[in-house]
Parts: C-alpha cells; structure tokens; sequence
C-alpha cells in the first residue's frame, strides 16, 4: 500500500494512492477477462485500487467486502467504487475480519482475500498525520485516528531498554542504542521533526541513500498500529475462513512483512505442522499449495510509473 511517487504537485489535501502491482494481485484472485460470482475480500481498502478492479470482475452474484480504519481512505475509495453495487465497506480492522464476516452472515471467503500492507501515501505524507520526519507534526502515526496510543506514547513514556528493542526489530538500526539513550535524555519530544533532528545528531555521519530517521519511524509506525503482530494473528485466522481453491495475495513493502507472510504461508503447506514428538497427526494437513516459489515483483513498466514500487514483493497462495 506505501509508496508512490513524490512530485512537485503533490501538496493538494485529497487522498492521493498509487495502487502498487495492481494487476498481478487481482489477476491471482479473478483472471483478467473472467467474471466471478464468489465471494472476496480486501483486507487493506486504501485508495481503493484493487477493489474497484476486484468489482469490476464481479458478477451479480459476487460480492467484495473491503477493510479499512482510516476515514481518509473510505471516504476516496467510496467514490471510485461509486459505480459498483455488491461492494460492501466495513470502517474495522482487518483483524476483525470473522466477527465483521460473520455479521454479514457469510460463513467462507469463496473466492480470496487480498492483503495490501504498510502504510499509503497520503498516510505518509500527509503532515498532520505525523508519519514523515522531513514535515514537522506531533508525534501521531496512527491508521485509526480513533486510537488513543499515539508516537507520542513511545518516544515518552517507553523504557529505554524497550526502544532498543522495537527500534532494532522493527526498524532493523544499528544504532538502537544510542538513538534510544539520546530520547530517554531529552524528554519530552513532541514533535516528528524534533526527533528527527535528534536522531541525526545521536547518530554518526555515514553515506547512505535512506535518511538517518527512516527506520526508527518505521519502527513507531509499527508499534503504533501493532502491524506485524496484527499481520500474523489476522493471516493465521483466514486461512480457516478460505474456502477451498480461494486464493491469498499478499503485497508486503519490507522485509519484516515479506518474511513473515513467507513464513506462515510456508508452514501452512506442509504436509504436517506437529510437533514430531507427537505419534500422530492432529493438525489437519495441508492447508495451502504456494503458488509463487519467489514473491513477484513490480514490472519495468510500474518501476518507471512508481519507482517505490522496487520495495513491493507479492506472494500467492491457494487453499486446498
């Protein structure tokens, strides 16, 4: 879902989304030209890209729910999927997917789910927001600006011991502890740009393509809206819900993402998941046949349109 192209235009408040490998993800669930009557969903609405494509390729009979927390997004998707009937938004978390599923009295995800991770553009550049370090915003990052646990809560009130942790898992820093020692020493931040300079100056010079402060936002931003955590649970939930020859895309944008959905997709085609001390297998089987051995990436021609979308990997997977 993040990233997509910056350029001298793009100060104007609307939602603004660049829908990143738009058509292999949907060509996985309903193959261009073919018209489906199951059921699917997106898990991750956003500008509503892969929806509006998923709903085009419905019959009467299909239907297409789509999940989103940010208010921004639903309200942009809502009018690209303006022309399309049996297409049912649900203002949730993807996390809430059966409970949501079920309300709606459908028992299985006949036809697949998309998963589209990570944060949109307008998310990320959108000052108030607070996901960007070269925009100066209180220290926000939440998705769901219903959440009362903000950026804010991190930076000031986490044990130093704890920012080198979420720092060093989530942002991949090598240099978690001095970032986290210079925080722990100048509160209260309140500010995306007073951390930001913080870090630089905690930091030592070094010859890199990624400003200094990219990965300890990325960490926050993790933390914040608990997504890989979120990722894990909701991935091992929806298999269950998959019907049989229903397909899973997913498009992560890091490699904590791509290695946790590489992971649990793996695990859920083996042949047996139990523990080998056990004498028989209880674990059901097989669950999924992985349909791409490496994850698909962006084509030559999106690279040219959307030069972030080198970061995008998308993984497919089928139930059995």
């Amino acid at each position: 879902m993040e990233n997509s192209p910056i350029t001298e235009n793009d100060t104007k408040p609307e939602f603004q989304h660049y829908t990143v490998m738009l058509n292999e993800a949907v060509d996985a669930l309903i193959p261009d030209g073919a018209v489906s009557d199951k059921i699917f969903v997106d898990a991750t609405l956003g500008g509503g890209g892969h929806s509006a494509l998923i709903a085009s390729r419905l019959s009467d009979g299909g239907k297409l729910i789509s999940f989103d927390v940010d208010t921004d997004a639903i309200n942009a998707a809502k009018k690209k999927l303006e022309p399309y009937k049996n297409v049912t938004i649900v203002q949730d978390s993807y996390v809430n997917i059966k409970e949501n599923l079920e309300r709606l009295g459908i028992e299985k995800i006949t036809g697949g789910i998309i998963f589209d991770l990570g944060a949109s553009y307008h998310q990320l550049t959108k000052a108030e927001r607070g996901f960007s370090f070269m925009k100066d915003a209180p220290l926000d990052m939440r998705f769901n600006q219903e959440q009362e646990f903000r950026a804010w809560d991190i930076v000031n009130k986490y044990s130093a011991d704890d920012l080198v942790k979420i720092f060093s898992e989530y942002g991949e820093e090598r240099f978690s502890k001095r970032i986290a020692k210079a925080i722990v020493e100048n509160r209260p931040l309140n500010t995306t740009l007073q951390l930001s300079e913080l870090i630089v100056k905690s930091t030592p010079k070094i010859k890199s393509k990624i400003h200094p402060a990219t990965r300890v936002f990325q960490a926050l931003r993790i933390e914040v809206n608990k997504e890989l955590l979120n990722f894990e649970n909701t991935l091992n939930e929806v298999l269950t819900l998959l019907d049989a020859g229903a397909i899973i895309s997913v498009i992560s944008f890091h490699s904590l993402e791509d290695r946790l959905a590489k992971n649990i997709l793996k695990r859920f085609s083996l042949e047996c998941r139990c523990d080998r001390n056990k004498a028989k297998c209880d674990c059901g089987g097989k669950l999924i046949e992985i349909i791409t051995k490496k994850p698909i990436l962006a084509s030559d021609e999106e690279l040219k349109a959307n030069p972030p979308s080198r970061s995008a990997k998308l993984r497919i997977a089928r139930k059995v």
